[in-house]
């Protein structure tokens, strides 16, 4: 399935279904698989997916990807060429610098598609699920960051930000009608 094309647009549906460079995968440090955007990714991808993640270098015990960071890997039985996994973090408050985390997360994919020069990316909202980033705020963040990747890297052409429910595409929507 491939939406209508533009630099920076909501999409409302299932990320799995869609034929981009890459889709971007709201993982955790294992990125073996877990519930929301990741378990549906992990499913859709085929144990291909699971059997490569698996064989990628742990930086710390149990941890293949630190909050903040990306990998890419193929995306095997999924539409989409690569997958982009990032691990954004938990909300604790605010106070424990959970938004320069959420900003790496977006600056870590935004790098691995210049150094892949990967021209169309969609990415669902990054902790907003089990992890509890207050969705008004990340979508502000989600934003910025989207625009501001598209200005600097000519090669990337399009972002879909990806909601999945009604609600979340309200907030990404008002985002991107308000965030500069």
């Amino acid at each position: 399935m491939n939406p209508p094309a533009s630099r920076l647009t909501l999409y409302r549906g299932d990320i799995t279904r869609l034929a981009t460079d890459a889709i971007v995968n709201a993982a955790n440090e294992t990125l073996l698989g877990g519930g929301g955007v990741d378990g549906a990714i992990h499913r859709a991808a085929g144990t291909e997916l699971l059997d490569h993640c698996r064989a990628l270098p742990e930086v710390s015990r149990g941890c293949r990807c630190p909050t903040g960071e990306a990998r890419m890997t193929p995306g095997f039985r999924l539409p989409a060429r690569h997958i982009i996994h990032t691990v954004g973090p938990i909300w604790r408050g605010g106070n424990a610098g959970e938004p320069a985390l959420l900003t790496a997360c977006y600056r870590s994919v935004f790098e691995l598609a210049r150094r892949h020069a990967l021209a169309r990316l969609a990415i669902p909202a990054i902790s907003c699920g089990v992890y509890g980033y207050p969705w008004p705020a990340a979508a502000d963040i989600a934003v910025t960051e989207c625009r501001i990747a598209l200005a600097e890297n000519p090669a990337l052409k399009e972002v879909l930000l990806v909601a999945f429910s009604a609600e979340m595409a309200a907030v990404l929507e008002h985002a991107l009608d308000t965030t500069a």
